[in-house]
């Protein structure tokens, strides 16, 4: 995690989601668009993440984002300035092929890592970030948030948070 402790106070999130909180709140992906220094956007799908980034890699990290339980999530974390690493269409297919080779029945999130950082390992790498850079592009995101933690995962939730919040009239008793 060396490296990293600039984005540790992020949180990554299951699903897409319309604007991080404070607190980060968002995918592994979305997380890696601002890192990469695009403007934030909402990834519901990896055809939304612009052209420099893997496809079958960002497929995966997508998966596991959403398999991942909240702790085992944060563990993708290093990973977030890593993804931008798109190489020619022979290259994306080798990743391709040894994630579905490997990514078969039932895996610990930590086997799913492993094939992860396998999958990373074929072609271009990602070109290195400046921590400085990347501490600034996610601070940037960050301070433009309007509210302490993220925004609701998904419209259930944001429905059910309405119903506690709001405030119904007391009658008076006589």
């Amino acid at each position: 995690m060396n490296g990293f402790d600039h984005i540790l106070n992020w949180k990554l999130r299951r699903g897409s989601h319309q604007f991080p909180g404070q607190d980060g709140g968002t995918c592994i992906n979305e997380a890696a668009v601002v890192a990469a220094g695009y403007q934030y956007r909402p990834i519901n799908s990896v055809e939304d993440m612009p052209r420099c980034f893997s496809r079958p890699i960002c497929g995966f990290a997508m998966h596991l984002n959403d398999l991942a339980s909240d702790a085992e999530r944060q563990q993708l974390l290093p990973f977030v300035t890593r993804l931008a690493c798109a190489d020619s269409s022979e290259v994306e297919r080798q990743r391709e092929t040894y994630i579905v080779s490997r990514n078969r029945g039932r895996l610990a999130f930590r086997q799913r890592l492993e094939i992860l950082e396998g999958a990373l390992a074929i072609g271009r790498q990602a070109d290195p970030l400046g921590g400085d850079d990347v501490k600034l592009r996610m601070e940037e995101v960050r301070s433009k948030s309007s509210t302490a933690t993220a925004m609701p995962d998904t419209p259930l939730s944001a429905k059910i948070k309405s119903w506690f919040s709001s405030h119904k009239e007391v009658e008076p008793t006589s």
